[in-house]
């Protein structure tokens, strides 16, 4: 069992929420009145400078630290959001970075990664973690995991604050979830702040751990060669014990979403809402753009949480065959 002090609270999210201001965007909601099916507006963290959510718990956690262990350095182990948000936050505060990435990840995200000064360590997905884990204790660096830790849920979960703050009447969240964090930290402060409001996860078909987990009421293991045929590939990863913890707690549940929707969704964000959104950060839109009848009626907020898509597959994206089904598909 987790002790009490490890799960995320609402203080948590606003300290969280006041450490990141000076260098998070507070992105807006965006009403999508082409969308006729439901009310529905967007929460377009593909806007943030790294383009994506994970500076929000990347720069929390570093700045969590004691002044020494955050003067040593860091290191972390990531698909690519998560990797570049920690180099940026440590570019903050001056102080080194060593990112594990697989030797998959999308070269947009290395190359993003890589200008912000860090070291990059390139390995099979299977080995990041425990490399990561290995350069923490040889070097003496402090670890910052992509989801599995408080302070990271807690600066995620500032997304829900600014959710709540700016439409009190919400009646459906919708978020990505592979790892759990995002989901985790919005789902705590949407459960305190509107406590009427249901929150989805949202995964492909082709990773539905979580969905497998929720249902059988415990965690359930893909191997990662079978979660790596999605297309989405910053929802590869599994929920930690922490994260489930808390996904059991605040999620209401999990809707999967296919590899043709997930491309429809990203085409759709292009050309109707004129959002850029990679596969990861899709899977919201595509469960209301597709799964509507899954969802209860009311105010539905998306969460996109990234943009950084390889150029060559969104030119992909942008010319295939629309799927029929929905409004402006």
């Amino acid at each position: 069992m987790l002790a009490a002090m490890d799960m995320v609270t609402l203080d948590d999210i606003r300290a969280a929420a006041i450490r990141i201001a000076p260098v998070a965007l507070r992105t807006p909601l965006l009403s999508q009145p082409w969308f006729t099916e439901r009310e529905l507006w967007l929460k377009p963290e593909n806007l943030q400078h790294i383009g994506a959510f994970k500076i929000r718990g990347a720069y929390n956690a570093i700045a969590a630290l004691d002044d020494g262990a955050r003067a040593r350095g860091v290191v972390a182990y990531s698909s690519g959001n998560h990797a570049n948000a920690v180099a940026r936050a440590a570019k903050e505060f001056g102080i080194p970075a060593t990112i594990v990435m697989q030797e998959s990840t999308p070269r947009v995200k290395v190359e993003a990664t890589a200008a912000h000064g860090a070291e990059i360590i390139e390995v099979p997905m299977a080995e990041r973690e425990a490399v990561a884990h290995e350069i923490a204790e040889r070097r003496g660096l402090a670890l910052v995991p992509p989801f599995d830790h408080p302070d990271v849920i807690a600066g995620q979960g500032t997304i829900g604050l600014e959710i709540a703050t700016d439409m009190p009447e919400v009646g459906v969240v919708l978020v990505p979830v592979a790892g759990g964090g995002l989901a985790s930290g919005i789902g705590v402060a949407m459960k305190a702040l509107c406590p009427d409001a249901r929150v989805f996860a949202v995964e492909p078909e082709l990773a539905a751990d979580t969905a497998a987990g929720l249902l059988a009421g415990h965690r359930v293991h893909w191997p990662a060669e079978q979660r790596a045929r999605t297309i989405a590939d910053g929802l590869r990863t599994e929920p930690s014990e922490l994260t489930f913890a808390h996904l059991r707690e605040v999620i209401d549940g999990v809707i999967t979403v296919s590899e043709e929707e997930i491309r429809a969704s990203m085409r759709l964000l292009a050309t109707r809402a004129r959002l850029v959104a990679e596969p990861s950060g899709a899977v919201s839109a595509a469960a209301a753009f597709f799964h509507g009848g899954e969802l209860p009626a009311g105010r539905t907020v998306a969460v996109i949480s990234g943009g950084n898509v390889d150029p060559a597959l969104l030119a992909e994206v942008l010319v295939s065959t629309p799927r029929a089904g929905v409004a402006g598909a």
